[in-house]
Parts: C-alpha cells; sequence; structure tokens
C-alpha cells in the first residue's frame, strides 16, 4: 500500500471516497447495525466525551514529559537541547510538567496522563493526514468516507438531550490554510449527514449559531426550511440519492429547528457567564471553546471537540521560533483546561464526561519521524544555534506522544507508558496506538468493540478490522 502521499493526492483520494459515500445507498449496517456478539458489554463508564484538540503537533518534551532544561545560548549545539524549559511539579508525586501549565499539572490528581502514544506510519508527513488518522482511526486515503469518532458516537448512542446536537465541533475554520483536507474528516462520511458536526468556528460568537440571521423571521425560517425540503426532492440529489441520504438531510435540518426554539439554546451565550469564571477561560477562541464545551456538557451534549485550530505555521505548528510560541500557547490552553476539570468535577459532571488532550504528534529539534524510519525533512534547522528562532522544537516526532485522559471511568493520579531521557526522547514502555485510544473511548460509553456496518460489500468497524484494544491499565474497571 502506498505510504508516500503528497497533499495534492491525499485531498483527490479523500474527496472520491466521499462522492462515493454520497453515492451510496443506505448503510446495509443501519439496518444490520452493532454488534456480532450477544454478550452485552459492561455498563459504560461515561456518557459524554470532550476532545482538546492540540492541532499542529504539540512537543511532548516542551509540555507533559519534560527532559532535562538546556537554556539558550548563541552558538549552542542544537543536539544539546531536550526541553527549552524547566520542569514544574505537578500535584502527583515525582511527576512534573513544563514550566506554563502548572494549572493542568494542578488537576492532575483527577486523570491519567500517557506518556507513550506512537503515531501512525504515514510516510511523508502532512498534518492533515496524521489529523485524519487520529480523528477516524482510519489511515487515509480510504475508498469510502471515514466518520469521524464524534459522528460514531452520534449514531450508535444518539443525543444525551435530544435538542442538543449530538456531534459539536468548536473553533475549526475552513477558510484558512488546508481547509479542504481539513473538511474531509470533519464529517459523518457514510453514516448521513444527521450524524455530522454542529459547527461553531467562533465561541464568542456561539448564540449566532442557534438564531436565524439578522432579518430572518420565524416565518421566513419555516418557509425556507420547505423550500429546502423541495430542493431536496427535485434536485439531481433527490433523483440519485438513496432514501436514507435524504431522510438524513431532513433530519439534521430538523434538528437545528428544535435547537432554535429550545431553552437550552441560551448554552450557547457565554455572556450570561459570570465575569469571574468567564475571565479565566477567557484566553482566546480555544479557551472560550472550553467554556462552552463546560455549558453544552451540563445541558446534556454527547460528544464535543474544542480545538487551538489547525493553521499551516501558526499555533503549535511550530517551524521557528519553538520555544517563544509556545510560551504564548501555553497561556491560550493552561487556565482553560484546568478549570474545565475543576468546574466538571465540582458540578459531578466529570463523572461521567471523559475528557481528552491530544495532538496528531510530537516535534523534536533533530529527528522528523521517528529515529529508525526518518521521513523527508521539512525544517531547515542548523546543527549550531545562532538565532534565537532555532530554539525549540520544530521537527515532527511521531515515536513519543503524550495524552491526558480525565473522568468518566479514567483512573485519577496515574501514569502510563515512558520515553527515553535522552534524544531520541522514543516510547520505551508500554506503547499506545491510536486504535488503542478509540477502543478505550468507545469501551468508557459502552459501545461494543465489533460495532461494524456493511460498506462496499465488506465490514467497516469503529477502528480497523475491529481489532482495537482497550488500554485496561488507564480504566477504573476494565
Amino acid at each position: 500500500m502506498k505510504t508516500n502521499y503528497n497533499r495534492r493526492e491525499f485531498l483527490q483520494n479523500t474527496s472520491m471516497a466521499t462522492l462515493a459515500a454520497m453515492g451510496m445507498n443506505s448503510p446495509m449496517a443501519s439496518l444490520l447495525a452493532g454488534s456480532n456478539n450477544p454478550i452485552a458489554q459492561r455498563a459504560a463508564s461515561a456518557d459524554t466525551v470532550i476532545l482538546l484538540w492540540m492541532a499542529g503537533g504539540m512537543a511532548h518534551t516542551e509540555t507533559f514529559d519534560p527532559k532535562r532544561y538546556t537554556p539558550y545560548e548563541k552558538g549552542m549545539e542544537g543536539n544539546r537541547v531536550l526541553s527549552t524549559f524547566k520542569s514544574v511539579p505537578t500535584k502527583l508525586d515525582g511527576i512534573h510538567f513544563s514550566e506554563g501549565l502548572e494549572g493542568i499539572g494542578g488537576v492532575m490528581d483527577k486523570g491519567t496522563l500517557i506518556r507513550s502514544y506512537v503515531a501512525a506510519d504515514l510516510g511523508h508527513i502532512l498534518h492533515t493526514r496524521h489529523q485524519y488518522n487520529w480523528h477516524t482511526c482510519y489511515e487515509p486515503p480510504q475508498t469510502v468516507a471515514a466518520p469521524h469518532m464524534g459522528a460514531w458516537i452520534a449514531k450508535e448512542l444518539g443525543p444525551k438531550n435530544p435538542v442538543i446536537p449530538a456531534f459539536i465541533d468548536i473553533g475549526q475554520r475552513f477558510t484558512v490554510g488546508e481547509g479542504e483536507e481539513l473538511k474531509a474528516f470533519h464529517s459523518a462520511g457514510f453514516l448521513g449527514n444527521e450524524f455530522g458536526p454542529f459547527f461553531i468556528p467562533d465561541p464568542s460568537q456561539g448564540l449566532d449559531s442557534v438564531r436565524p440571521p439578522v432579518g430572518m423571521n420565524m416565518k421566513r425560517f419555516e418557509g425556507r426550511n420547505k423550500l429546502y425540503n423541495d430542493l431536496i426532492s427535485k434536485s439531481p440529489f433527490g433523483d440519485f440519492g438513496s432514501d436514507y441520504q435524504k431522510e438524513s438531510l431532513r433530519r439534521s435540518m430538523e434538528q437545528a429547528y428544535i435547537l432554535l426554539n429550545s431553552p437550552e439554546s441560551k448554552a450557547f451565550n457565554l455572556s450570561s457567564e459570570p465575569k469571574e469564571s468567564y475571565d479565566i477561560y477567557n484566553t482566546g477562541r480555544f479557551g472560550l471553546g472550553c467554556l462552552l464545551a463546560r455549558r453544552l456538557t451540563e445541558q446534556g451534549a454527547r460528544f464535543i471537540s474544542v480545538t487551538t485550530e489547525y493553521e499551516p505555521f501558526f499555533g503549535f505548528d511550530t517551524h521557528e521560533n519553538g520555544h517563544t510560541r509556545m510560551v504564548g500557547m501555553k497561556k491560550q490552553i493552561d487556565g482553560p483546561v484546568s478549570q474545565l476539570i475543576k468546574d466538571l468535577d465540582k458540578t459531578g459532571h466529570l463523572d461521567r464526561t471523559l475528557v481528552i488532550v491530544a495532538s496528531e504528534f510530537s516535534r523534536d529539534m533533530m529527528v522528523e519521524g521517528r529515529p529508525d524510519q526518518t521521513v523527508k525533512e521539512q525544517v531547515n534547522q542548523p546543527e549550531i544555534l545562532n538565532d534565537m528562532k532555532f530554539y525549540g522544537m520544530h521537527r515532527h516526532f511521531t515515536d513519543g506522544c503524550s495524552i491526558l485522559m480525565f473522568g468518566g471511568g479514567i483512573k485519577r493520579g496515574h501514569v502510563y507508558g515512558k520515553t527515553a531521557d535522552e534524544r531520541p526522547c522514543k516510547t520505551i514502555e508500554n506503547p499506545v496506538k491510536i486504535a488503542g485510544i478509540h477502543q478505550t473511548m468507545y469501551h468508557a460509553l459502552g459501545i461494543k468493540a465489533d460495532t461494524q456496518y456493511e460498506i462496499e460489500k465488506r465490514p467497516f468497524y469503529t477502528t480497523p478490522d475491529g481489532k482495537g484494544q482497550v488500554v485496561k491499565d488507564v480504566l477504573i474497571e476494565a
């Protein structure tokens, strides 16, 4: 199987898969859905998932797995640098985080730290290919449009509150950077539009997402809803789309209409949040996204993704000025993430809400890919550092990444896996791959491991071939 795809080939193949999915009849498993195993799985430990997505490649040695600190000196050897921040103690004895993450470190008694996530080998490293793999569990390209994890959850469990969309995506725009590539996995794929994401690109304008635009009264909105249904029937999609697809489109519109008229829509109005709470979360769009995620969880949301947003060469995509950029990114995430965990724990919601903090891969100053399988260099990193802009983690590193998990049946105050203390800082104990993360999440939600749909006359599972294995050691009860 070809793995060294460039961006154009990736986009072409995923686009064709999406079109193929739209041309299919109703997925057979919408009729034959679920597990082949008649033995019921244990009761779920989680009802809701919040994915806090650190888009762009968050360096593990600069965040949750710090190594020896080496301060900047002009003329220093780059290979000497393992971490550009001092390490600081967390709530867990003997466990340190990188300086600037004291808030998150202070809530680690409420969750599990995984220090051994190993990203997939996908050839020439492209952020959107690895993000596709992380969010769908499948390596692109696929012959069908693979559903986002949020869509699987929306399909299998349905909305927790019938008024609140089951799958909500906060913070990602598609008008910047690699918009089309990002769209390839921000979808329900073959499961149908009604299980796709409810997009809120800017959480500060979340209320606008649930009310008609200026000048649109309810009578006009209802007229447009009727016109929308007429267009579905009379368009080429109405002629060639399946009954399943047309009904899915109609249901997605009906769900939006119900939300528009509900008291729950007030959750989208962040201006009603008390000032002292609002100010903690107000570090930018990501921080306010965490606040909106908390408010929606309290109203019965099922799956929420909040992202720092992937835009090439911004945020965690540190191709230069890695240290300086990381200082700013930590200010964006530390307060909101830690406050989200505190708030959910205080109200009791954390017990049934699985919160995941993750990124597509890590970074290193010297290694592109992994030590035994390096790939094409994408960063001009000199061996001798004569400019501060080269101080920090720039290259894409896939052999050692950190993930945080809280609530929803996850162990409290636990650490799993280990990376080497010297370069290459790769995983040396208990490696975890993406199928393990997905299956652990589905297990916590009570979704059976052999859940499948028949697509193109073959079963399509939540994890490839249904072989994802639960990481039992991170769960209170496996």
